[in-house]
């Protein structure tokens, strides 16, 4: 409700002029009635033609300024909710932005996408309430007072009956909202688990899963149908309840008045204007109902965005502070050099190496050699992903960088000289040359020997415009192989002064495997590199080894050294073909 309620004061003119619009069309409704019970009482039944005409003018008149204001009310209750998707939309996107890496760890994507696709919609259609619903309650109250001049037992029948409603529909709406959070719970759930089937559907087909997870898929497709009916069956009965209980309710109140009539208590013009309040009573009772129904609704989706906003980043530790010279010259390596940046302008805390140090991981023991291309194999993907996170102080670590406290360095700095590097890490749309990280003062002799490096020349060549293609997010148009070459050459571009590399050829074929592990050891010369693989075509080419097993390191020395005296290493990378790879 605290959201809600944000949303709402985010812009309070103009949530003001739909309340006031919608009291006034609201209010504007029981106008007519009355209207039409001076034109049959003055007009009709003394034959006064003139009055008649009045009358009916003022109908003609009431009708018009009516539709005026249903136009404005309508249009001003669309800028409302336009304004609250937009303005949702900016903050999970702020905060998503904010997050990052943790995200993948704490919120599935099929959670994130329901909330993105539908939540944000539910929770703007709350705000309706603050115009017809503000309206509403206004136009309830001066009907009542209306009907208490004519007679005081209509009006007590009206002020009883509308509270009667809510009483019969209010459990519905309980028994609704429990409904609706299994449901959009579940929803998330399995848009996650399709969209890691479509992510997985190639490596599926190739080991025989696809069958499985399709069976698995479906059995949760149903359980999620199920759930849907018994969300579909309370939503009915609700929406029975919003036309059918004020329709019982304006025939009770409309019976009681024509008794009325018979007997002289009231007017052949007050019988209709009576009718008529009633008949629009059902109005403002309608958009009661519905915005309850909608309230309900959007509490469930506001708490599920509040739950995605309520996902902190994870604590690395240390100064955060910039660099105060953030120029784009001033984060390359070279501007991390000696001497580059005074001292006075360092960021406070322990000060980063000046030039390259060694890693040193205390989990694992690893230590990583400044300056060397040192390969580390690891038989958990999982263990190789949480060594990444701690070396590029992504989690908090007792890492240590030329033995000062990695997560004690200012993160900006680590961030500008350390970077690691993902096989799968996202591709965002736009020319290629906007793909590489490549800015306008770049040349493209530089981002060249990038795409070299990384055996991508082929990619870019076979482009119509070249560096200047445009290419659609996530490369969709571009094979598995492409788009990891492209990856390894956007980090490649960068060059950072430790670069960590996850499976950088894991989708790509023997032989350009053979060709970026040579290049790679040429390009990353004298720069720090880790290797994070298990392939021996680039764990051959690296300075020193690092065999990672149970979480410990467990042997280091050269590829051919621990392939020839370590069993488990050679099992992990030559994978049941040691002939191959003697």
């Amino acid at each position: 409700m605290r959201y809600l309620w944000w949303l709402v004061r985010c812009q309070p003119w103009r949530v003001l002029r739909g309340s006031l619009l919608g009291t006034a069309w609201m209010i504007g409704l029981s106008a007519r009635p009355y209207l039409i019970a001076r034109a049959v009482d003055d007009g009709l039944r003394t034959g006064d033609t003139r009055a008649l005409a009045l009358w009916v003018a003022a109908i003609v008149v009431a009708g018009v300024g009516l539709s005026y204001l249903g136009i404005m009310r309508h249009r001003t209750m669309t800028f409302i909710r336009e304004d609250a998707k937009a303005r949702s939309a900016e903050v999970l996107l702020r905060h998503l932005s904010r997050i990052g890496a943790v995200l993948p760890r704490r919120v599935g994507a099929g959670e994130v996408s329901t909330i993105g696709g539908s939540d944000i919609d539910w929770t703007a259609q709350v705000l309706t309430l603050t115009g017809p619903g503000v309206g509403a309650v206004v136009a309830y109250g001066v009907i009542a007072v209306v009907l208490w001049s004519i007679s005081p037992m209509l009006a007590f029948c009206v002020l009883v009956g509308v509270p009667v409603v809510g009483l019969v529909v209010g459990p519905l709406l309980r028994r609704l909202e429990r409904a609706e959070s299994v449901y959009r719970r579940q929803q998330g759930a399995l848009t996650a688990r399709s969209g890691d089937i479509v992510a997985g559907l190639r490596v599926l087909a190739g080991v025989g899963g696809r069958d499985l997870f399709a069976r698995r898929y479906a059995a949760r497709s149903q359980e999620l149908r199920a759930e849907g009916y018994r969300v579909g069956a309370v939503n009915s009965w609700i929406d029975a309840a919003t036309v059918a209980i004020p329709g019982l309710f304006l025939a009770a109140v409309v019976w009681l008045t024509a008794r009325m009539a018979v007997t002289g208590d009231v007017t052949i013009g007050e019988l209709v204007a009576v009718y008529g309040y009633v008949a629009t009573l059902i109005v403002p009772v309608w958009f009661l109902l519905e915005g309850s129904h909608q309230l309900i609704r959007g509490r469930v989706a506001a708490r599920r965005i509040a739950d995605l906003l309520n996902v902190t980043p994870d604590d690395v530790g240390g100064p955060g502070r910039r660099w105060p010279d953030s120029t784009p010259e001033a984060r390359r390596p070279e501007a991390r050099r000696p001497g580059s940046v005074p001292e006075a302008r360092r960021p406070p805390g322990p000060a980063a190496p000046d030039g390259p140090a060694d890693l040193h991981d205390p989990v694992t023991g690893l230590t990583v050699r400044a300056g060397s291309l040192t390969g580390v194999a690891v038989n958990d993907p999982a263990t190789a992903v949480a060594l990444a996170d701690r070396l590029g102080r992504y989690v908090v670590s007792g890492v240590t960088w030329g033995g000062v406290p990695l997560r004690d360095v200012a993160l900006d700095e680590v961030r500008a000289r350390i970077l690691v590097a993902d096989h799968d890490s996202y591709l965002f749309a736009g020319t290629l040359r906007d793909i590489l990280g490549a800015g306008a003062d770049d040349d493209d002799e530089r981002i060249g020997a990038a795409l070299r490096t990384a055996s991508a020349q082929d990619v870019v060549d076979a482009l119509p415009a070249g560096l200047d293609t445009p290419i659609d997010a996530r490369a969709r148009t571009l094979s598995g192989g492409q788009r990891q070459r492209l990856r390894l050459a956007r980090a490649l571009h960068r060059e950072p002064e430790v670069l960590i590399l996850i499976d950088p050829t894991s989708a790509v074929d023997a032989h350009t495997e053979a060709r970026i592990a040579e290049r790679l050891r040429t390009a990353r010369a004298g720069r720090t590199t880790v290797l994070i693989a298990t392939s021996p075509l680039l764990l051959g080419r690296a300075d020193l080894v690092a065999h990672v097993s149970a979480g410990r390191v467990t042997g280091t020395g050269s590829h051919t050294d621990l392939f020839d005296s370590d069993p488990a290493y050679r099992h992990l990378v030559a994978r049941g073909s040691e002939e191959a790879y003697r």
